[in-house]
């Protein structure tokens, strides 16, 4: 549900308001009348709609005559699912703010997911200039601000004791803090008093890289008497808790490139001779295609030219055969990969398919993850940003779950399989071949490399990559091909879409391609340019978010893979028959279905009506990340609003071991947050709904939840979002009798601090409190 910012209104949802939770008695009442009808005041969310809808008086009131004309309507006759309405999520009665049919039922709107992906696709019009339109849905511009100390301390001292400082290489000309307490008096923001004032990553692992610029120093420090009668203030280590949740990795993360490796990079220093072989023979694979054709003849007004053309034809063919030159090397022999359908995947997720949140869909049963798309020039300019978007977690590298009720390609091993795999955009072999190799060199944990043909996003689609690909496939051919033989024994995989106009799919022709090449690759025997996986996503590029999935589409060319596999023998002749060291799983290619999937009923229907190996979540996971609980479990969970907020504590302190507990890292970590929280404030519990199951494009009609922070939980209004963060952060509902704990999380927002989500019907910027 969503509520939106007046101007010239008051909003009473001040921060400053409180917030006070259920007591006993009202726990109590509850239960002996669980059926009540709500009352508007109950809710603060409740409050702003009325607010939004009648103005400034929240006095309005609907007449006695409606009310008595609505109580006095019959009930209609037949079958309750009839009455489902297309769209509008089903919610019960007793939980919607304005009673069905008044004038208060108006839905709330919707989110863009178009937005929410980056700048919503616009067909090109040139009598259609205006600055202002251009601008509109757009990301490019969004800004955070920033979250640093005022004066920052030298790296030198951030992790040394006080007496004992490393040598700063800037001397006297270094622009950071070098006296400890000076830093720690006038420059660092003062500690937080959230998770008890004990530092989350100190806690886990027993020592805190941050430290002394550490938002919990204070846990992790003391002062200390030493033999001269000084007091100095050293940082302490502790032996990693051994009741933690998650086994405590010594290693650190995974995928991690060194400072000499990056500026190797940049420097262009880092030789990728492998992918600079294959890279000139696929330009010179393109010279003889372009040749192909011939020389076009004028035509003559007696016909002469017939038998001279085809004879040119003839001649270049043969001259083309003779000047083919063979690949420089064949591919390596690839790792064994499998998918099925004890293996949701979490879809490569732009900003929200961070290293936290794919910790916490792991933590709920996602099998195999993706990072977010990485651009192959600037993992090839060695861009620290990019770069950090492969690191993986040490739980990514254990292998996914297999529960041998399935068919597997000879030789799979699941000891030595991953869940962790990278995902890069390329516009031309050339990057994308360079950026493969190089990923190989500097990634010693990846389960595949997976090169993204589906990217709606205006920026990438007209610099040649992601979805542009769609419509070009013989280059699309030649990089996958490329890609396979210069990744080593690390399989390639593909994700596409239908293509790129609605009403006119391409998928099934490309697919074709994929798995046993083009003309070309005919004519000169090369076989399928090795592609392991193919995921499917069941809409265009035009379509982007909108509408649903077309997933009989997906069914078709699901049909025509398996027909591939079980008639390979009789499709291909003795010609076209692949070269095995070009086969990934021994020729075997999985092929998995994406979009709306919301419900594990949804993705049992995709797995036995659409034939596909196993399904990739995205929205659906952002919403719920318990998802894969329930997809591994076979049941609806209906998570209590105090469960889901432990999810938002899980996800902090996963953040803080990512980004770091220092000033920078608590800011990212906030920013990374209320970015996962746009999609999250969308779930409608499945225990207030009429109908199951939930879709993915319903939206809600205003609601109330069973508590207060059930309601705070659903609004999309950003005030209730900082009370979630700030005041209520940990309001935990046990039980009636227990009554509820509150503490912070993240504490008051750097002043500095900024933030404007990607749905533009929600932007708002964060107000630093204190």
């Amino acid at each position: 549900m969503s509520t939106h910012d007046q101007n010239d209104i008051a909003n009473p949802l001040d921060p400053e308001s409180s917030l006070a939770t259920d007591t006993r008695a009202d726990a109590t009442e509850r239960l002996v009348h669980p059926q009540q009808d709500p009352k508007d005041e109950d809710s603060a969310v409740t409050r702003a709609e009325k607010v939004e809808r009648h103005g400034a008086s929240a006095d309005f009131e609907e007449s006695r005559a409606k009310r008595v004309k609505l109580e006095a309507e019959p009930e209609h006759k037949g079958s309750r699912q009839h009455d489902r309405q297309k769209g509008v999520a089903p919610i019960k009665p007793e939980f919607l703010i304005y009673p069905p049919g008044s004038r208060g039922d108006i839905h709330t709107t919707a989110a863009n997911d178009d937005a929410a992906e980056s700048a919503a696709h616009k067909v090109p019009d040139d009598r259609d200039r205006s600055k202002k339109d251009k601008a509109k849905g757009q990301n490019t511009n969004r800004n955070f601000g920033s979250s640093r100390d005022e004066i920052g301390l030298c790296q030198s001292r951030a992790n040394r004791p006080e007496f004992s400082p490393q040598e700063c290489r800037f001397g006297e000309k270094c622009k950071f803090e070098h006296d400890l307490r000076k830093y720690l008096k006038d420059w660092k923001r003062e500690d937080l008093s959230t998770f008890a004032g004990v530092c989350p990553t100190w806690s886990l692992k027993g020592k805190c890289d941050s430290g002394w610029k550490c938002r919990f120093a204070a846990s992790h420090s003391e002062e200390r008497t030493i033999e001269d009668g000084r007091k100095e203030l050293v940082l302490l280590e502790k032996t990693p808790d051994s009741d933690s949740v998650e086994p405590v990795s010594t290693d650190g993360l995974l995928n991690e490139i060194s400072t000499q490796g990056k500026i190797d990079l940049t420097k262009r220093k880092v030789k990728t001779p492998k992918a600079d072989q294959f890279s000139q023979w696929i330009e010179k694979l393109g010279q003889l295609n372009d040749s192909h054709d011939g020389p076009q003849n004028e035509s003559q007004p007696d016909g002469s030219n017939t038998i001279t053309e085809g004879k040119e034809k003839e001649t270049t063919k043969h001259d083309n055969r003779a000047r083919y030159v063979e690949p420089p090397f064949l591919p390596s022999e690839k790792r064994k990969i499998y998918f099925g359908p004890e293996t949701p995947v979490l879809a490569p997720l732009t900003t929200q398919g961070n290293l936290a949140f794919r910790r916490l869909c792991i933590s709920h049963g996602a099998q195999v993850t993706y990072s977010e798309m990485a651009m192959s020039i600037p993992l090839l300019q060695g861009q620290k940003s990019e770069w950090a978007l492969m690191r993986a977690h040490p739980s990514e590298a254990v292998p996914p779950k297999y529960s041998g009720k399935y068919p597997v390609v000879e030789g799979y091993d699941n000891r030595k399989d991953s869940k962790f795999g990278a995902q890069i955009a390329a516009s031309k072999p050339w990057q994308a071949l360079k950026a493969t190799e190089v990923l190989g060199k500097y990634c010693s944990q990846l389960r595949v490399i997976d090169l993204n043909c589906g990217c709606p996003i205006d920026l990438v689609y007209r610099a040649g990559a992601g979805s542009a690909l769609l419509d070009r496939g013989s280059k699309l051919e030649n990089i996958v091909r490329g890609m396979n033989a210069v990744s080593g024994e690390i399989p390639i995989t593909v994700k596409i879409r239908m293509g790129t106009k609605d009403n006119r799919p391409t998928a099934e022709k490309l697919i074709d391609r994929l798995i046993y090449g083009g003309q070309t690759s005919y004519e000169h025997d090369l076989g399928s340019c090795g592609t392991a996986a193919i995921t499917l996503h069941g809409r265009s590029r035009q379509q982007r978010y909108t509408r649903n999935a077309d997933w009989g589409y997906i069914s078709e060319c699901a049909a025509l893979i398996k027909r591939y596999h079980e008639n390979e023998d009789e499709v291909a002749d003795t010609a076209r028959e692949p070269d095995p060291r070009s086969q990934p799983n021994g020729g075997k290619v999985y092929f998995l279905g994406n979009g709306d999937c919301y419900s594990h009923t949804s993705y049992q229907d995709s797995l036995s009506s659409s034939g596909v190996d196993a399904v990739m979540l995205a929205r659906g996971a952002l919403i719920k990340p318990w998802l894969f609980e329930e997809i591994e479990k076979g049941q609806y969970l209906d998570k209590s609003a105090s469960e889901r907020l432990g999810l938002v504590e899980q996800y902090v302190r996963y953040g803080l071991e990512t980004w770091g507990s220092d000033e920078m890292g608590v800011g990212l970590t906030r920013r990374f947050l209320l970015e996962w929280l746009s999609f999250a404030y969308r779930y409608v519990p499945v225990g207030i709904l009429e109908y199951l199951p939930p879709s993915l494009q319903d939206r809600p009609p205003a609601w109330r939840g069973r508590n207060e922070l059930e309601t705070l939980l659903g609004s999309g209004n950003y005030k209730d979002w900082i009370k979630i963060r700030y005041e209520n952060a940990k309001a935990r509902v046990r039980d009636a009798a227990n009554g509820t704990s509150s503490e912070m999380f993240l504490g008051p927002a750097h002043k500095d601090f900024k933030f404007e989500p990607k749905h533009k019907s929600n932007s708002y910027e964060i107000e630093a409190e204190g």
